[in-house]
């Protein structure tokens, strides 16, 4: 195969030449976007449809030659989007490919700083890359090898040397190889300094062993236990037991929503009037702007427990988009932090502050060292205000509001979300919806 039959080649070439590589038309005129064109100008004298099946196989394909079988390949504007957006993170590397026309059939973001090394001349090979017919050894046209060639015995390469075939012997037995010992230590020399490749199978091979006989010794006993109560009259013990209203613990975990407590200061940012916009719309709005839009509303008071509904989406490997609701509560008192029950405390995620200590003396923990230990801490401040030396002891993370620019409300209330996604997986997993 030559490098003008050789879509992959071509492409390789172009970009070592540093050629401007651009989507064209059939005409060979420049085309507006990659989703547009229907060709791929690779050089001034080449041009090919980018719909051109190349040697980079499919993950899970068998095919072997793209001429035979081209779906087992990805297509010329896959891999040449893939070199494109080689410094672009995962999602957006992916948005870009949905938007260029491949919400399917482009390379996976595993195999593409593969396929750009590989492009880039940094590495001699890829697994995934069937040879082209110009890269074998052998010149078309060949005879097949002869058996002496092949090794086939003492009795093929006495027919080789002509020594006839009566001669060579039906039971001509192949001579036993014998390493020489330089040879051997020269070997074990190499193999001390080879870099063994690591492909994303092997990389998820682990390299000590783990000894799970505790977790089967935990399990071992729970499986006991459930075929124990199989048994005749295991049922009648249980009713007799002092087991929980299967009711009572039905409601209680339905209702195992995670809680927000903020500050009940009237000169604090965050509010019960506009806590809900912020964290729910990503929207700042001052608390006496909404406290003003509240009353003409005919809202004169707010209520004393507000749900916020957090909607994420998030798109996995394949490019498919997932969307996902979770329901919080948010509260400004201990009177209607009650209102949850006698554990309420324990589905507390967050506190946000404003740095007043008398905050916190109707809490369950009243000192704020051991309230943050127990309660993600939010410090909540505007960005031009000067460092609080008040909570520089405290376990609490700043979230900075911008007075006049609200274009940012949304990156910040993000990081919120994510610092407490964070917090709360680690200290409260039981309250993070899956």
């Amino acid at each position: 195969m030559s490098t003008a039959d050789d879509a992959l080649g071509a492409l390789k070439d172009a970009i070592k030449a540093g050629y401007t590589i651009a989507p064209a038309d059939a005409a060979g005129a420049p085309a507006p976007s990659l989703r547009t064109a229907t060709h791929l100008r690779l050089s001034a004298s080449s041009t090919l449809p980018k719909s051109t099946p190349t040697r980079l196989r499919k993950p899970g394909s068998a095919a072997k030659d793209p001429a035979v079988a081209p779906d087992g390949f990805f297509a010329l504007e896959a891999v040449y989007l893939a070199w494109l957006l080689r410094d672009a993170s995962g999602a957006e590397y992916m948005k870009q490919a949905r938007e260029h026309g491949l919400a399917v059939g482009f390379v996976s973001v595993t195999e593409r700083k593969g396929v750009v090394q590989w492009l880039e001349g940094k590495i001699p090979r890829l697994d995934s890359i069937v040879p082209a017919a110009a890269e074998s050894t052998t010149p078309p046209g060949s005879p097949p090898p002869s058996a002496y060639a092949r090794g086939r015995g003492t009795a093929g390469a006495r027919a080789a040397q002509g020594l006839g075939g009566e001669h060579a012997g039906v039971g001509a037995t192949k001579r036993r190889y014998v390493p020489d010992a330089a040879d051997v230590e020269a070997v074990k020399k190499i193999k001390q300094g080879e870099v063994e490749l690591r492909d994303r199978t092997t990389v998820l091979r682990g390299v000590k062993p783990n000894n799970f006989s505790s977790i089967r010794a935990v399990y071992t006993a729970k499986l006991k236990a459930l075929r124990d109560a199989k048994k005749p009259g295991a049922a009648a013990a249980a009713s007799t037991s002092t087991a929980p209203d299967p009711k009572l613990l039905a409601r209680k975990q339905k209702n195992m929503y995670p809680i927000i407590m903020i500050s009940s200061s009237p000169t604090a940012l965050i509010t019960m009037h506009n806590v809900r916009r912020f964290l729910q719309e990503s929207i700042f709005e001052p608390s006496a702007d909404a406290r003003a839009r509240a009353a003409a509303e005919g809202n004169t008071r707010p209520d004393d427990l507000i749900p916020i509904y957090r909607h994420r989406t998030t798109i996995d490997s394949a490019g498919r988009e997932t969307q996902s609701s979770q329901r919080y509560y948010v509260v400004d008192s201990v009177e209607a932090l009650n209102k949850f029950g006698a554990d309420a405390w324990d589905r507390v995620v967050c506190v946000m502050t404003t740095g007043q200590a008398w905050q916190f003396r109707p809490y369950k923990w009243p000192e704020p060292r051991s309230l943050f230990h127990h309660v993600k801490g939010i410090y909540v401040s505007w960005t031009n205000d000067p460092p609080n030396t008040k909570i520089k002891d405290w376990n609490v993370t700043e979230l900075k509001i911008d007075p006049h620019r609200r274009h940012v409300d949304k990156s910040t209330v993000a990081q919120f979300w994510k610092t407490l996604d964070a917090w709360t997986l680690h200290n409260k997993p039981s309250l993070v919806k899956n």
